[in-house]
């Protein structure tokens, strides 16, 4: 493969871009998040899913400019708190009364282009929001008890259920907390420069239902962040 060699001395690929230069925000800690599983009765899982599109939208949610993104994504915005909608290979979060945040496997910038068509001269913004947080996702029989060691919302069955996405802190980390199924999986969307310490908590909530101690470097791992 054809390389270009840098003034540091460091060959990288004649055909580098951002996509093969780019790091997740916790990719250090992938193996210690492997390290950590629980399987058995109690199981419980942790891993990054990285470089997921993430659209930041403010529109106000009764007007015809609503109705327009709605067409767009195939998919209602949602109308109260806690509320998820689907369609088109979307899922749209409710964030506030005129704020949401829609989260698809598209490509961030076609998606954009179109949204700020649609939305026009309305009042509002579309905004790629894919590089400001990154998502972890906690799974299994234990997801639920490793979170309520640290979070201060109701994650009962009969309070929160599959496709029931808010806004809380899990520890000192501000996070969307969304439930996709009843395993139960959660994914939380912390920002980037907290992910690592929210995974590294994470993993310590996690290890009272190991049988045998975690490995050092799941708990002193090389850490570029702050824990």
């Amino acid at each position: 493969m054809a390389s270009t060699l840098l003034e540091d001395n460091i060959q990288v690929p004649a055909s580098s871009g951002p996509a093969e230069l780019r790091h997740s925000p916790v990719e250090h800690l992938h193996q210690a998040f492997r390290d950590a599983e629980v399987t058995g009765a109690r199981a419980v899982s942790l891993r990054e899913i990285a470089y997921v599109t993430m659209i930041g939208l403010r529109v106000d949610p009764v007007s015809p400019a609503a109705s327009a993104l709605s067409e767009v994504l195939g998919a209602p915005l949602p109308a109260v708190c806690g509320q998820t909608t689907q369609g088109g290979g979307h899922t749209v979060l409710w964030q506030g009364p005129d704020e949401f945040l829609v989260i698809t496997d598209d490509a961030a910038s076609p998606l954009v282009d179109q949204l700020t068509e649609r939305l026009g001269d309305a009042p509002g913004s579309v905004v790629d929001l894919s590089a400001n947080r990154t998502t972890l996702e906690l799974s299994g029989p234990s997801a639920r008890t490793v979170l309520e060691k640290s979070c201060a919302v109701d994650l009962h069955p009969r309070a929160f259920q599959p496709g029931t996405a808010v806004s809380t802190a899990v520890g000192a980390v501000p996070v969307v907390l969304w439930q996709t199924d009843d395993a139960p999986t959660y994914r939380l969307l912390p920002r980037s420069s907290f992910a690592d310490h929210l995974g590294r908590w994470l993993m310590d909530g996690m290890a009272e239902f190991a049988p045998e101690p975690l490995p050092a470097h799941s708990q002193s791992g090389s850490d570029p962040g702050w824990h």
